[in-house]
């Protein structure tokens, strides 16, 4: 690691999915000497050599060099995905704030900047093969997620052009799911009131089987390990793929609900989703879901050889165990992933 032992990392967005996953694994490295998490709200929680410092990206009167200055590494986690009604809010945090960790890093003359990027940043491909991380990033267009995702991948590009001494790593994960995020993706995905017990098997009778819905999970703490790796390799650069097998359909769903599909057009699916995302009954725009159909699967060959890396739960696994969260009202000491049980 950079720094060797003692180092110091710091971790934006530390309090939600991932970020108490990161924490939390860089608390319990031997070679970690300090982590200081940033969030907007100080959580309850603290890890082991954690230090926590309130911090809003969103507004340039966060002096985000002085929270930097000494680290080793910054980890870039935090991403706002609501209010998808308003994607000038989300905007100014997830774009316009990651430019601000950019520029800071580079202020701050930290050796390593960490950057969650995503699946969704990739361009539409395909869903009957795997493909490296040399498939464009250009995102779904119509998708805010996906935009701004895309447009960070080009930010970066000229910070590494411009600034040859940091070591930037670009982690693109698959959707990550723990059982401890089940209250907080609840919210963010389904909406609120989205009842805990619908989650349980036998209670769906058949599932929608719509074209081009196939997908890849990964545990919140696999992908975690891969951000420990890339801090602590001083040869870890560039993008990885981060997923785990095997790729989710509604085959493979309905073995989890004990349901039967039913096909269903994607005009019609797209259509229900418009209809409630329309009324404000689901947080999930119908955009996204078009992104959805269209992201490609991944293959995690580099992150395998570089990092040494591999999914150690299958997507099945990470999937029941999410859904238990979900009929649990499960979550975790931090303000974005309170737990609360509906139903």
């Amino acid at each position: 690691m950079s720094g060797g032992a003692g180092s110091r990392i710091v971790v934006t967005g530390a309090t939600g999915n991932v970020g108490t996953s990161v924490v939390r694994l860089l608390s319990e490295d031997p070679e970690v000497g300090s982590v200081l998490g940033l969030a907007r709200r100080i959580p309850g929680w603290s890890p082991e050599r954690t230090e926590w410092a309130a911090a809003d990206l969103a507004s340039d009167r966060t002096d985000l060099s002085a929270h930097f200055a000494g680290a080793d590494a910054v980890v870039h986690l935090a991403w706002a995905f609501q209010p998808t009604h308003d994607p000038a809010t989300t905007w100014r945090t997830n774009v316009l704030g990651s430019i601000r960790v950019f520029e800071a890093v580079a202020a701050a003359g930290v050796p390593a900047l960490v950057h969650a990027s995503s699946v969704g940043a990739y361009s539409p491909g395909p869903k009957d093969r795997a493909v490296d991380e040399s498939w464009p990033t250009h995102g779904w267009p119509d998708a805010a997620y996906c935009r701004e995702k895309a447009y960070l991948e080009r930010t970066l590009d000229i910070f590494e052009r411009d600034h040859p001494g940091i070591r930037v790593v670009r982690m693109r994960p698959a959707f990550l799911f723990k059982r401890e995020s089940a209250s907080e993706q609840r919210r963010i995905f389904g909406g609120r009131f989205l009842p805990g017990p619908a989650a349980r098997p036998g209670a769906l009778p058949f599932l929608p089987d719509v074209p081009g819905l196939r997908v890849q999970a990964l545990h919140t703490d696999d992908a975690a390990h891969a951000y420990r790796l890339a801090v602590r390799s001083e040869d870890a650069r560039g993008p990885y793929n981060l997923a785990a097998e095997p790729v989710v359909d509604a085959e493979v769903l309905s073995e989890m609900f004990g349901g039967r599909t039913v096909r269903l057009p994607r005009t019609a699916a797209r259509s229900a989703i418009a209809a409630a995302w329309g009324l404000r009954l689901l947080p999930a725009s119908p955009h996204l879901f078009d992104a959805v159909l269209r992201l490609p699967l991944m293959d995690c060959t580099r992150a395998r050889v570089e990092l040494g890396w591999r999914a150690t739960r299958s997507a099945t696994e990470v999937l029941e165990e999410f859904l238990g969260g979900l009929r649990e009202g499960a979550g975790a000491d931090t303000a974005p992933m309170r737990g609360r049980k509906i139903g």
